[in-house]
This record gives structure tokens, C-alpha cells and sequence, in this order.
């Protein structure tokens, strides 16, 4: 299976995302508490589910099934603009009720349905155990290969030794834009 730059692209900064919301600044574990604030805002995340869709697609953590992993495996094959609909992808995934209310509010969105297939690939993918990264990226995970790579020590491929410069360059100017929106409605700028 081969997963998009898009989606490689938006798996790194989830979990950038997932990991920010994960600990407060004594390493406490505040993630739950975090997630529930941040879904309270849902009227507020719509307008940035198309700019930064990984910042706001956290809010289904926890709260999507996947019944038809071969779907979910051809969707993350795909580039932004040529998802499936909504329609076609939803079919393969069981919501949890809050996820199920989550969902109408955001279909009201003039981006719901892509943002909505979107976060459904990405909870796919943080969903799939350590074991399936490597098979995630399109790599062998054979033990007896003598093949050179590297050694990624805390079990996760953030795919960046597969992208090319100007993957890279889009992911930083879209989270440069995104920090710039967020410094001007009145949020801290994040180091």
C-alpha cells in the first residue's frame, strides 16, 4: 500500500498535534481533558478545518471504527483533491454518539465532507499498531532484510525521509500560515 504525500505530510503534524495535547508543562498526562476542551470549540475549529485539518481532526481521537480497512488503505493512496466523498467513506467507519454529533455540526461546513474523510484517514493511520508504519509507508518489514534503513528507535516512521523538498516546503509554509491565523485571533504564537 502506498500512502500520499498528503497524507504523509498531515500524519507528522497530527501527531505533533497529539503530542502537544498529550502533557502539560509538569508531564502530567492531560490529553482527555485537553480533547474535551478543544471539542467544546467545535463552532470555532470549523474555520480551520480546511488551513490546518490536523489541528482539528484530534477531536475524533478515540472516537472512529474502521470496518473496512481496504477502503481506508486506497483513501490514504489519494491526494487532497481527489478524495472519495464523505458518503462512499463513512459506510467503512462506526462513530462513537459524540463523534456522531461532532460530525453533522461539521457537515454543515461548506468543507465538512473533505475535512471529515480527511480525519477519518488520519485516525486510520494513528489507529494502526507500530508494526504497520513501516507497511503504512510502503516498506518491507521482513526482519531478515539486509536492506540500509534506518533505525527509527521510538517505532515510528514520520515518513520524512521519504518526501521531497517541496512536500516539506508545503508543510511548513502551511503550518507557518496556520501559526500566523492563530497569533491573529489572540492566541500565544507556540514555539
Amino acid at each position: 500500500m502506498t500512502i500520499s504525500p498528503f497524507f504523509r505530510n498531515l500524519r507528522t503534524a497530527y501527531r505533533a498535534e497529539m503530542d502537544d495535547l498529550t502533557f502539560d508543562s509538569d508531564g502530567r498526562d492531560v490529553l482527555r481533558q485537553r480533547l474535551g476542551e478543544k471539542r467544546k470549540e467545535i463552532g470555532f475549529l470549523v474555520q480551520m478545518m480546511e488551513l490546518s485539518p490536523e489541528m482539528v481532526a484530534v477531536i475524533f481521537h478515540q472516537g472512529l471504527r474502521f470496518t473496512e480497512p481496504a477502503l481506508m488503505e486506497h483513501l490514504l493512496s489519494r491526494e487532497a483533491d481527489e478524495l472519495p466523498d464523505w458518503a462512499h467513506v463513512c459506510g467503512g467507519i462506526e462513530l462513537t454518539p459524540w463523534a456522531r454529533d461532532l460530525s453533522q455540526i461539521i457537515l454543515k461546513a461548506p468543507a465538512g465532507e473533505w475535512f471529515l474523510t480527511v480525519a477519518a484517514g488520519l485516525q486510520y493511520m494513528a489507529d494502526k499498531p507500530d508494526n504497520s508504519d513501516k507497511a503504512l509507508a510502503g516498506q518491507d518489514t521482513d526482519e531478515d532484510d539486509d536492506s540500509d534503513q534506518d533505525d527509527d528507535s521510538d517505532g515510528f516512521d514520520d515518513f520524512n525521509d521519504h518526501e521531497s523538498d517541496e512536500v516539506r516546503g508545503d508543510a511548513r509554509e502551511r503550518k507557518e500560515a496556520g501559526a500566523s491565523w492563530l497569533e491573529g485571533q489572540g492566541f500565544d504564537h507556540k514555539d
